[in-house]
C-alpha cells in the first residue's frame, strides 16, 4: 500500500499549496488524480515519489515510513537519504521529458542511468534493448540524443528509464500531456501491460478527465481531497 498521510506541502512554509491531503493506492490498484493546472497535484506526486519533503505529514511504503527526514535538510534532498529499498520502488514519468532528460545523454544512456546509479551497468545492453521494445521505441533511436528526436520519442525513453528498475510503484504526472493521441495510447498501453507483468500500483496525474477514467480503476477529483 502506498499511504499519504495528511500531507502538507509545497515551496513556501506560510503558503503551502497542498494543505492536509490523505491518499491511498493499493498494489496492483491504478489511481487516477484529477484536477486543473496549479491546483498542487503535481507537488503531492513529487512528495508520493519522495523527490519533495512534505512539510507535515507521512508518506508510507509497503507499510514502513519513508525514511531520511531531515526538518532541516532541503526539500530535494529527502529522496537521497531514503534507503534504495524506498527510492528504487517508484518509477515517475513527468509532462516535459526534455526538462527531465539531461541532453548530453544518448537514448541508451537515458534510459540505463538508474542502472549505473545503482551498480548494475552490466545489464544494461540487454534490458535497454527490451525496454525500447516495450515502449515502441525504435533501436535506430537509441544512440541519438534528446535535441535529435521528437518530444514522443523521448518521452518513450523516459517511461523507459522509469520502468528499468522494475518499480513497484509508478507515478506519471501529466505523461500524456503534450503528446497525440496514438503516442498517448502507445504509453499507456506500455504502463498497463507493466502493470499487468509486475503488479505495480500506479498513480496517474492529470486534467484529462476522459483518459483518466478509461484507464485508471478509480478516480479521485482534487477536491475531493482538499474539501473540508
Amino acid at each position: 500500500m502506498l499511504e499519504l498521510r495528511s500531507l502538507t506541502a509545497g515551496y513556501d512554509r506560510r503558503d503551502p499549496v497542498v494543505r492536509d491531503v490523505s491518499l491511498t493506492v493499493a498494489p496492483g490498484e491504478s489511481v487516477g488524480l484529477l484536477g486543473p493546472s496549479g491546483c498542487g497535484k503535481s507537488t503531492l506526486a513529487r512528495v508520493a515519489a519522495l523527490l519533495h519533503r512534505p512539510d507535515r505529514g507521512r508518506v508510507v511504503i509497503d507499510g514502513e515510513p519513508a525514511h531520511g527526514w531531515r526538518h532541516r535538510a532541503p526539500a530535494h534532498g529527502w529522496r537521497h537519504r531514503a534507503p534504495r529499498a524506498q527510492r528504487t520502488a517508484f518509477g515517475v514519468v513527468f509532462q516535459q521529458p526534455r526538462l527531465s532528460a539531461d541532453p548530453r545523454l544518448t537514448l541508451t544512456q537515458l534510459i540505463s542511468e538508474p542502472l549505473r546509479a545503482t551498480g548494475r551497468a552490466a545489464e544494461a545492453a540487454e534490458t535497454v534493448r527490451e525496454l525500447a521494445r516495450t515502449v515502441g521505441l525504435g533501436e535506430d533511436l537509441l544512440g541519438r540524443r534528446p535535441h535529435e528526436v521528437s518530444d514522443g520519442q523521448l518521452q518513450r525513453a523516459c517511461l523507459a528509464r522509469a520502468l528499468v528498475l522494475r518499480p513497484r510503484w509508478l507515478i506519471c504526472d501529466e505523461m500524456t500531456a503534450m503528446l497525440d493521441a496514438s503516442t498517448t495510447a502507445a504509453l499507456v498501453t506500455a504502463v498497463e501491460n507493466y502493470r499487468a507483468d509486475s503488479g505495480a500500483g500506479l498513480l496517474a496525474v492529470g486534467h484529462d478527465k476522459v483518459l483518466l477514467e478509461r484507464w485508471c480503476d478509480r478516480t479521485v477529483h482534487w477536491g475531493e481531497l482538499t474539501r473540508v
